[in-house]
């Protein structure tokens, strides 16, 4: 299988295959899980936030479950503070899949259960951020996505 080149610097991915089936290691979840587009696209972007712009790697966590009430919700990616409040919430489609208004539509209703200052949206070609300012009911988008040095100093 040929792996689409993405606007994410590149990384060593550790790929299985298993029962006729390809894996990719979800270094977070610390198991294999099935390489899909938008697995491949949340694995580099993952990646890229560690290694890239200095993320700590124990404050992301993989596939968080919301619920609403008898309703499951399932963001792709949160990144806690130290004091494990969501900071930001990521969501990924896969490369060839166009971001659209409802991508954003779906990242805001995770927004409305955990409340994270930064909002992220990727397919691995485009990439979307923005801030939350909840004291005056709005948000801006950012240029790129912070690094973690500058999401600890608004922090403090």
């Amino acid at each position: 299988m040929n792996y689409q080149q993405l606007n994410l610097p590149p990384y060593d991915a550790v790929l299985s295959e298993r029962e006729g089936r390809m894996m990719i290691m979800d270094a977070q979840r610390r198991k294999f899980v099935a390489l899909t587009p938008e697995e491949w696209v949340r694995q580099h972007f993952v990646n890229f936030l560690i290694a890239h712009l200095g993320y700590p790697k124990g404050l992301i966590v993989n596939e968080t479950e919301l619920r609403v009430g008898d309703k499951r919700l399932r963001c792709d990616s949160v990144l806690y503070t130290k004091a494990m409040r969501p900071q930001m919430i990521i969501e990924y489609k896969a490369p060839h899949i166009q971001i659209q208004q409802k991508t954003f539509d779906q990242i805001a209703v995770y927004n409305l259960l955990l409340h994270a200052d930064y909002l992220v949206v990727s397919n691995g070609l485009q990439h979307y951020c923005c801030q939350m300012d909840y004291e005056h009911h709005t948000y801006r988008f950012l240029t790129q996505i912070p690094f973690y040095a500058s999401l600890v100093k608004s922090e403090e």
